[in-house]
């Protein structure tokens, strides 16, 4: 099995909003539910325009789009420019064969030797055990909770900040 990553672009919209559209993904991210293509065309066309400093990743198997990740910038702030949000899914029937890792992978590649980024962040429900596993996998640590933090199936949820310095 031969993953393949790349830089995502509009054409992956599709994809994009069919995967994000499961309940067994959306439900472990920050989307909300019911994404369309159009809506993922606009958010991939502003994100991959030339210029930007976000990094979109699309994982293919098989010439399908089965996952995705993202690098982006934690903010404008100056203090602040060391440092990339990281945020991945993968179609539930990919997940557990090292999509993943693949994704991860790259992230982590470019961000150490091509971005000059110091330090990853992300946050990740703290129900979500493979997510986690695979994040310590590639040297994030727990920093921190936060309570009440996203809505989640009606319910306020906690997720982890989890960080890799470089």
């Amino acid at each position: 099995m031969t993953i393949t990553v790349r830089r995502a672009t509009p054409r992956d919209a599709a994809a994009y909003a069919r995967i994000m559209a499961d309940p067994a993904v959306y439900a472990g991210l920050m989307q909300l539910p019911m994404p369309n293509e159009e809506l993922w065309a606009a958010r991939l066309a502003d994100s991959c325009a030339p210029g930007k400093p976000d990094l979109l990743l699309s994982a293919e198997l098989h010439g399908e789009v089965v996952g995705s990740a993202g690098l982006h910038p934690a903010g404008t702030a100056l203090r602040r420019r060391h440092v990339m949000h990281l945020g991945i899914s993968v179609a539930r029937e990919f997940q557990g064969r090292g999509v993943g890792s693949a994704l991860m992978a790259a992230m982590c590649d470019y961000a150490d030797h091509w971005a000059g980024v110091l330090r990853l962040e992300l946050t990740v429900y703290t129900d979500n055990e493979p997510a986690i596993a695979l994040y310590r996998k590639f040297g994030f640590e727990i920093e921190g909770t936060h309570r009440g933090y996203a809505m989640r199936h009606g319910d306020y949820a906690e997720v982890y900040a989890m960080a890799r310095p470089h």
